[in-house]
């Protein structure tokens, strides 16, 4: 089964935000407006063969974009199809440890989202330090953004050396997650998971055309079990995004990981397989 490591059920929010504007114009227009119904999710899903997707909430500065209990309601509409992985305020560091809390042991959801660049803090900022800890508590991964910043925010926080390295070494049983390949940065985002043991790269973001050649490197090879695959929709669709997965000459058993089972193992999820 292919499993979406990152993907998003939008909100009108979300999708009206001033930062996304440089993401509609590489995109051509492609990003939708407005209010989407779950179906719409479901059905990009289903176009590209996703049987299951990481439905992830979004948490700033300026409030929800998308909310905790927002994502729990589509994971209740589609639990089959769908799991949800929370986000929380930093700003209150103990609101959000309670906060994770209520998503890992009420909601139900299999990991824990914070965007540095959305905050404009760096991932090593105190602010973060406890998440990461109760990530580290609950056995949930810890998932977030490496590589440049498409929407109009910072990029510089999006570095894996030094930001990610110094987290896994300062929190080596937490699992982390770094999405969107980690461009212009790849090398650094492949050496940084290569040394680290519960570091892991998602492809969201991504089309399999634009994987860098060291990325594909290290996927056919040492990386086999630490890349996941990622859409990252409603930005890119999970059909466009795994279009020409041919072209990259997997075996079957890398192949059958990259798509679901490493994800899979990484947030819990192989009762669902």
């Amino acid at each position: 089964m292919i499993i979406d490591a990152w993907a998003q059920h939008p909100t009108a929010r979300m999708l009206g935000a001033p930062f996304l504007e440089s993401l509609r114009r590489w995109t051509g227009g492609a990003i939708p407006d407005g209010e989407l119904p779950l179906s719409m999710t479901l059905e990009a899903m289903d176009a590209g063969g996703v049987g299951h997707s990481l439905l992830s909430a979004w948490q700033g500065p300026q409030g929800a974009l998308i909310s905790n209990d927002e994502v729990a309601s589509w994971v209740a509409q589609a639990p089959e199809r769908l799991s949800g992985i929370g986000s929380v305020d930093i700003s209150q560091p103990m609101q959000a440890v309670k906060e994770i809390r209520r998503c890992v042991r009420e909601l139900g959801f299999k990991g824990i989202r914070v965007l540095p660049w959305l905050w404009e803090l760096p991932p090593t900022h105190a602010r973060f330090y406890p998440v990461y800890a109760e990530c580290c508590e609950l056995g949930v991964p810890f998932c977030t953004q490496v590589g440049h910043t498409g929407p109009l925010k910072p990029s510089e926080y999006g570095r894996p050396i030094p930001y990610i390295d110094q987290i896994a070494l300062d929190f080596p049983e937490l699992v982390i997650v770094g999405g969107h390949i980690g461009y212009p940065w790849t090398e650094e985002m492949v050496a940084v998971a290569t040394k680290h043991s519960n570091v892991y790269i998602d492809t969201s973001a991504y089309t399999v055309r634009r994987y860098p050649p060291e990325l594909i490197r290290y996927l056919k090879a040492n990386g086999r079990k630490k890349v996941l695959f990622g859409s990252n929709w409603p930005m890119i669709a999970p059909a466009k995004a795994l279009a020409e997965l041919d072209s990259l000459g997997l075996d079957a058993e890398i192949r059958a990981d990259f798509l679901g089972g490493n994800a899979a193992r990484v947030f819990g999820i192989n009762a669902l397989r």
